[in-house]
């Protein structure tokens, strides 16, 4: 039975009032209930969750779809989700079966306990990299020196990607990201990553390696331009979530410094340290974003078929229902089911990846550098509200 009031639509709130907090309008919207009517950015009403519960409840719901064509963009112009939609191999925008296939592929690559095999590398990685930020000396830009390199080195290295490219890829991938960029900018970024991605795969074909492109080659089970987006796709992801979070975890640790001190003096403390971190800053912050097949009922709502709903993760993971002092950082805090990897079966593949990356990163920065602070004051540090996974676009330290 529907028995809740429509409230008049509301848009996506950006402007954050402190750089580690969601929007206060998300939590004084989620406090009146976990839904509500949103007005779009074409001019679409669809509805915008915020409570734990529901986002959780929708993200596993198959009659929700996550093909662009039927989605509408929640800020922004909606010319991504039409570059996407042309893209084979793409499979975070497909549904079943199309993205079973797709990521039947794939799983294997990334359970725990292949991902804890590529630990000893991401300890090399990631001590190398702190050699090369102690020796450059103070002050540093973390993102550059250390936040960004380290995801890039390894899903280069897991994938086949040479690094030599990396001013190309994360500069595309910069670009594609950021909600102000033209059409133009957008789909021109695109094509010129796909057209690296798809060089790279027709060596694969001449030279395989020991890596995961190389892999997919040698199954058959997807054609070349399946490869080349599914592999894009691994890319952009791999680095760009991972980074923003480590830079955006040490800004976090540092204007906390009980939390840093406890987690440089307890290493072991990293692993609830990184599910904390990961709750309580949910960079995926403009989304996801379903479209119902059908009509749907949800918390006396009925969703039409055609309807656009953005699921507000940020606003979820910081529910009181579901997480005690939900607003306070404490990296103590017991593991439980945060959606900062989302939930269903579009769940985030690479995560077991990002998680040995940061439980690796933030101790061994901490340790490697003691005394490490912000080198401006800490509303001078440009945070990522312009860009589709939020972050700092620069962090100064020194120590």
């Amino acid at each position: 039975m529907m028995t809740h009031a429509m409230s008049s639509p509301v848009t996506l709130p950006l402007e954050r009032q402190n750089p580690f907090d969601p929007p206060r309008d998300l939590r004084e919207w989620r406090e009146e209930g976990p839904i509500r009517p949103m007005l779009y950015a074409d001019g679409h009403v669809g509805w915008l969750v915020t409570g734990y519960a529901t986002a959780r409840s929708v993200l596993a719901d198959p009659r929700f779809s996550t093909e662009p064509g039927l989605l509408h963009p929640p800020v922004g112009r909606r010319i991504t989700q039409q570059v996407l939609a042309d893209v084979p191999g793409f499979f975070l925008s497909e549904d079943p079966p199309e993205h079973t296939r797709f990521r039947r592929q794939l799983t294997g690559q990334f359970t725990v306990r292949h991902m804890q095999r590529l630990q000893p590398r991401i300890e090399k990685i990631t001590s190398d990299r702190l050699d090369a930020m102690e020796h450059a000396g103070p002050p540093a830009d973390l993102v550059r020196a250390f936040a960004l390199p380290v995801p890039s080195l390894v899903i280069c290295e897991l994938l086949g990607v040479p690094y030599t490219g990396h001013r190309r890829f994360q500069a595309q991938s910069e670009i594609m990201l950021n909600l102000d960029s033209t059409p133009e900018q957008v789909r021109e970024a695109m094509d010129d990553l796909m057209d690296y991605m798809r060089e790279l795969v027709v060596h694969k074909r001449a030279e395989p390696g020991d890596d995961l492109i190389s892999t997919m080659v040698a199954t058959r089970q997807l054609t070349r331009d399946e490869i080349t987006g599914v592999a894009m796709l691994l890319l952009v992801a791999g680095h760009e979530t991972t980074a923003n979070m480590l830079a955006l975890g040490t800004f976090t640790l540092l204007q906390n410094p009980a939390q840093l001190t406890a987690l440089r003096e307890d290493p072991s403390l990293a692993g609830t340290a990184v599910e904390e971190l990961l709750r309580y800053l949910t960079i995926v912050h403009l989304g996801p974003v379903r479209a119902a097949r059908e009509d749907v009922e949800i918390e006396g709502h009925m969703i039409k078929a055609g309807e656009s709903v953005t699921l507000s993760l940020a606003a979820a993971n910081r529910d009181p229902g579901q997480f005690e002092a939900a607003d306070t950082l404490d990296i103590t805090r017991p593991a439980t089911g945060h959606l900062a990897f989302g939930h269903g079966i579009h769940q985030c593949l690479g995560q077991q990846l990002a998680r040995i990356e940061m439980r690796v990163g933030y101790p061994a920065l901490l340790r490697r550098f003691p005394g490490l602070r912000l080198a401006v004051p800490a509303e001078q540090v440009a945070t990522r509200s312009n860009m589709a996974i939020y972050g700092v676009h620069r962090l100064p330290v020194a120590w």
